[in-house]
């Protein structure tokens, strides 16, 4: 079995390109496969007057950085990949050649701005598609438009932090990956034994990291680099 951990950094880079140099170095000497950013317009999730619209538009992902971003990476020899929520940010990532992406459930809703158009472009890919079901959505019509993809269905739970037992292990074993937002690092490990009992042969496993010192949005559902190194230590001796 080969699990294929990804770093999911989300809103914990700051909007700095510096703190997202240090937490990619940090992730591939934890030894991630993968760091994962998000690429979205403020403006057409959010409106203006929101309480923390300031951060928000600080954590935008623009064209030029995620071209500084993805350098790093590619210097730092991990892959980086997106979420995606608009279809021009398909395009831009696909002249930088990255090799897979990543839909939130909200976008499997179809409830955003841009969301049918983006699900679509990347449907032209033909791309690996990792594919969060947790705020439900329709898997059938998912799989249905990313029929010429390589669709990675994860099991996920829309909820920040997530309780443990809310999680239905019979359930989350029927999915090709985990996108995990409980405390800790029990549930990723857990997952990897109940996939490796199944003779599984490849898997994901998505947690949210930060650095020590991160103060964004998405640092109290996240653990740090350490932590994630002692994790991927543990995922690596079940693959064994």
């Amino acid at each position: 079995m080969k699990v294929f951990v990804v770093a999911e950094i989300g809103s914990n880079w700051e909007g700095d390109v510096k703190k997202a140099e240090c937490i990619i170095k940090e992730c591939k000497k934890a030894g991630a496969d993968a760091v994962k950013f998000q690429m979205w317009r403020a403006v057409d999730l959010y409106k203006k007057s929101h309480l923390n619209w300031k951060e928000i538009i600080k954590s935008e992902l623009t064209f030029e950085k995620v071209k500084q971003i993805k350098k790093i990476a590619d210097k730092n020899h991990i892959e980086f990949f997106c979420s995606v929520f608009y279809p021009e940010s398909v395009d831009f990532l696909e002249g930088l050649g990255v090799k897979k992406y990543k839909i939130a459930s909200r976008t499997c809703l179809q409830k955003d701005p841009y969301s049918s158009e983006t699900l679509k472009r990347l449907s032209l890919t033909k791309k690996s598609i990792l594919i969060s079901m947790g705020m439900g959505g329709n898997k059938i019509m998912v799989r249905r438009i990313f029929k010429k993809n390589k669709p990675v269905f994860c099991y996920c739970i829309s909820e920040y932090p997530l309780e443990f037992k809310k999680i239905k292990w019979n359930e989350a074993i029927k999915y090709d990956g985990f996108s995990d937002h409980t405390e800790g690092i029990v549930a990723p490990i857990l997952y990897s034994i109940l996939k490796k009992q199944k003779k599984t042969k490849s898997v994901y496993i998505e947690k949210h990291v930060k650095l020590k010192n991160s103060r964004g949005p998405d640092a109290s559902t996240s653990i740090d680099t350490g932590v994630l190194h002692e994790m991927i230590s543990f995922i690596r001796t079940i693959e064994k």
